[in-house]
């Protein structure tokens, strides 16, 4: 990602935040968020639309709309390719949970507009929670109540408002987790954030000496070597060594992440062809972490390119336990129709949505992805008016 484009979307951030204080639909249909990208004239309109499309778990469009910020086609030289190729595959859930054994602080990193990213975060933490493993941290975290709560609601944040995200969050609680948020102050990008950030996470470590800890940050924040952004000098896990003397372990999901449209994949997707998320291993216990002699990280998750079970993304089961559950057409009197899962409980305390889906005619599949619980299933037309609801257990 340009470093530009990045500084772009910080300052989009702020726009994002304050339109949302304004919007009074927070999950809308595809077709009412194109129409907004449609008329928008900010220079950083794809980045706002990829990140609403997120929120409503339309991940493809996220995808694809991203792309538009301006992708290039990426290559790599048969050097890269040969020294790739000098490491085995593994399974990055497994590896990473192994890997946790002997470390006492990891951090991971997301694409904002990813929800993928959020689910395979979520499917570590109960391996992680085995290993002896107590505190998450996250940049997009804003809650001071949240650990008595013990779930989002909207006010915890921006980022916290995507279903996927809440699922995390929620997850990590039930688990047995403290989560915090780390976030600098508002106002400070770039070197200052960057320190900010780490002087947050080192004082909450302090507080805590014995707890191994898990960071879940966004895109560059991750870099523990070299940053991109030379005015950084170094990034927040740079500067989190520095502070705590402590080396984490750090893990880059971005970067061999598929794009919205497969051309912009990186070569090193289609080398392995996988079919669930792989870390690549040298006989001497190396990591891949990009062609050689790169510093930016200990090592790259390689996301396989998405799949459709029943219509909806295969990564949403990928390392968690939840189940699909289809609406009764019985349930829909409109089309289109916008369907929103809650946890019971929180429905009424101004809670996160666990799933989204958006059925355009009654031939849509009306899957929902749910672990197990009691929701209030939420339904809409396309004036946003709830045309009806109810309960229901997933067993």
């Amino acid at each position: 990602m340009k470093y530009t484009a990045l500084f772009l979307f910080l300052i989009a951030l702020t726009n994002l935040k304050a339109q949302a204080q304004q919007k009074k639909e927070t999950y809308q249909f595809s077709n009412d968020i194109n129409k907004a990208i449609e008329k928008d004239t900010l220079a950083w309109k794809y980045q706002l639309g990829a990140t609403a499309y997120s929120f409503g778990q339309h991940f493809t469009k996220a995808a694809q709309t991203w792309d538009k910020n301006g992708v290039a086609v990426p290559k790599i030289t048969a050097a890269d390719s040969t020294y790739f190729k000098s490491f085995k595959a593994q399974s990055a859930l497994n590896y990473i949970i192994d890997r946790s054994k002997n470390e006492r602080l990891m951090i991971i990193n997301e694409a904002h507009h990813e929800a993928r990213h959020r689910v395979f975060t979520m499917g570590l933490l109960q391996g992680l929670y085995n290993n002896g493993y107590r505190l998450l941290g996250l940049e997009a975290l804003a809650d001071k109540l949240i650990n008595e709560r013990k779930f989002p609601v909207v006010e915890s944040g921006f980022y916290t408002q995507e279903p996927q995200m809440a699922n995390l969050i929620a997850e990590a609680l039930k688990i047995g987790f403290t989560v915090f948020g780390y976030e600098a102050k508002a106002g400070k990008n770039g070197k200052e954030r960057e320190i900010e950030q780490a002087k947050n996470i080192a004082e909450m470590m302090a507080k805590n000496p014995d707890a191994k800890v898990l960071i879940h940050c966004g895109f560059d924040h991750v870099i523990e070597g070299t940053p991109g952004n030379k005015s950084w000098e170094k990034a927040m896990a740079g500067r989190l060594k520095e502070y705590t003397n402590i080396d984490p372990f750090t893990i880059d999901q971005v970067s061999y992440s598929p794009k919205g449209d497969v051309k912009y994949n990186s070569p090193y997707i289609n080398l392995t062809n996988a079919m669930m998320p792989l870390i690549m291993v040298a006989a001497n216990g190396k990591t891949f972490n990009g062609p050689e002699g790169t510093d930016r990280t200990d090592c790259r998750v390689i996301h396989p390119v998405e799949r459709l079970i029943a219509g909806r993304a295969h990564w949403l089961n990928e390392g968690v336990q939840r189940k699909s559950y289809i609406i009764p057409k019985s349930k829909i009197s409109a089309y289109p129709a916008l369907v929103l899962a809650y946890r019971l409980k929180e429905y009424d305390k101004n809670g996160i949505p666990a799933d989204i889906i958006e059925l355009d005619n009654q031939q849509a599949i009306a899957n929902l992805i749910l672990a197990k619980g009691d929701y209030k299933i939420i339904i809409k037309n396309a004036d946003y008016q709830i045309t009806n609801q109810y309960q229901q257990e997933i067993k």
